[in-house]
């Protein structure tokens, strides 16, 4: 053998993966297609500014976060914990009372104003307290599942606060239809309420550079695999450099591709384009996402934010970066540029928006994996042609749910083959909850 694992793919599972088993004393090598570790997560730099590829916020209050990522040191410029909504009337700034005092008064008196909603949200977050012992997370992931929309209905959320609700998940979950998981809903939002989301000082990237680092020369960049083929005792793993002998092979990469590697059956996807803008003039003094909750919205956006309000260094010193962000169609077709930016200056009140300087425009076809009830959030890792597979399409679509599947493809791997001298680096334990 040539090594004891193979790990194909260098984004968040795969790395979360092989720390485990080198921490446990396991000869591993990590095999990346790319020439940056990150999978879907990446950073540009472009005339000074930072662009991700595709709107991301990282949620320090997420478990797997705070326990396998050093935050601190990433620096994240935080948005305020709430949303600003624009409806037919007035924008509403919503925060919550505690992580967004800011926007107590603004919260008061928005609440005010749709008083006959209120209830309705009530009895929709009432499952989120059932916890006295602290296991929210658990708790909520055995309750009986069904859509968004339906969860929605059932508690009687109605008006504006729905709007604003339905308006601010479709951006997270990239879902505009409803169909969505209302169990996934629940749990985001136990994190959304605990941690300010967030952007690291050097980009998104910089997450997946920060799990890296420990493996050092174990990840061969620019390395893509071309299938994987039992043998006795293990794996030969088809290079272009020659077979990789190893007595087992994850595969970590991205769901398309696990699928060809694999042979899992393919699960649809939602699609997302984002857009980057730099203004001389700030559009808005807000550090929120706005979105639009007015009952016939006037453009294809699910969000959009002034970035560098709360990620300074996002943008070079006296300009600013905004991102607008709209679903891709079924058909795959996304808004045009003009459409984009037009609902994006509406959004943010800014009549300047002819003067915003085109960046970057990112059309990720494949952002995340549709998260239908019943919410399944932890699918086998181990195959029956014994090779292990992880990945955000494994668990939750998100970092959190990245991470884990990467720490329960490490316990498959070695409940199969062991473990050599013990720990090392970041060993393992148990998993927190999807």
């Amino acid at each position: 053998m040539d090594t004891d694992v193979v790990v194909v793919g260098a984004g968040l599972a795969g790395l979360r993966c092989a720390t485990e088993l080198v921490g446990r004393g396991l000869d591993v090598v990590v095999l990346e297609a790319e020439h940056e570790v990150g999978g879907r997560i990446r950073t540009d730099r472009v005339d000074g500014f930072q662009v991700d590829r595709g709107f991301q916020l990282l949620n320090p209050a997420y478990p797997a976060v705070r326990r396998w990522v050093d935050a601190p040191a990433l620096q994240l410029g935080a948005f305020d914990a709430g949303v600003a909504a624009l409806t037919t009337e007035r924008l509403l700034r919503l925060g919550h009372p505690l992580r967004a005092p800011g926007l107590l008064g603004s919260t008061l008196r928005g609440v005010a104003g749709e008083v006959r909603g209120v209830p309705g949200l009530l009895r929709w977050l009432r499952p989120l307290t059932r916890d006295p012992r602290g296991r929210r997370l658990d708790a909520l992931a055995r309750e009986p599942d069904t859509t968004l929309a339906a969860s929605l209905d059932a508690a009687r959320v109605s008006g504006t606060l729905r709007r604003v609700l339905e308006r601010f998940f479709a951006g997270v979950l990239l879902d505009d239809t409803g169909t969505s998981s209302a169990t996934f809903a629940r749990l985001l939002t136990t994190s959304f309420l605990a941690g300010d989301p967030g952007l690291p000082a050097a980009g998104m990237q910089a997450l997946p550079r920060q799990l890296a680092a420990p493996l050092g020369d174990r990840v061969r960049l620019g390395s893509p695999v071309a299938g994987a083929e039992a043998r006795a005792g293990g794996f030969d793993v088809r290079t272009g450099d020659g077979p990789i002998g190893c007595r087992q092979v994850v595969v970590a990469t991205g769901h398309l591709a696990a699928s060809t590697l694999t042979g899992l059956p393919q699960r649809p996807m939602r699609g997302v384009v984002t857009h980057w803008y730099a203004a001389d003039r700030a559009p808005t003094a807000s550090r929120l996402l706005h979105v639009d909750a007015r009952p016939r919205p006037t453009g294809p956006l699910v969000n959009t934010a002034v970035v560098s309000h709360a990620a300074p260094t996002y943008a070079p010193a006296g300009r600013h970066l905004v991102q607008a962000s709209a679903l891709l169609g079924a058909d795959g077709v996304a808004p045009s540029e003009p459409v984009m930016r037009r609902h994006a200056a509406e959004l943010l009140g800014d009549d300047g928006f002819a003067d915003w300087q085109s960046l970057a425009r990112h059309e990720v076809r494949h952002a995340l994996p549709i998260q239908a009830p019943p919410l399944d959030v932890a699918q086998p890792v181990m195959l029956p042609s014994g090779v292990v597979v992880c990945g955000d399409h494994r668990d939750t679509a998100s970092i959190q749910g990245a991470l884990v599947s990467g720490h329960r493809a490490a316990r498959a791997v070695l409940d199969r083959i062991g473990s050599g001298v013990g720990p090392g680096i970041n060993p393992g334990g148990p998993a927190p909850t999807s």
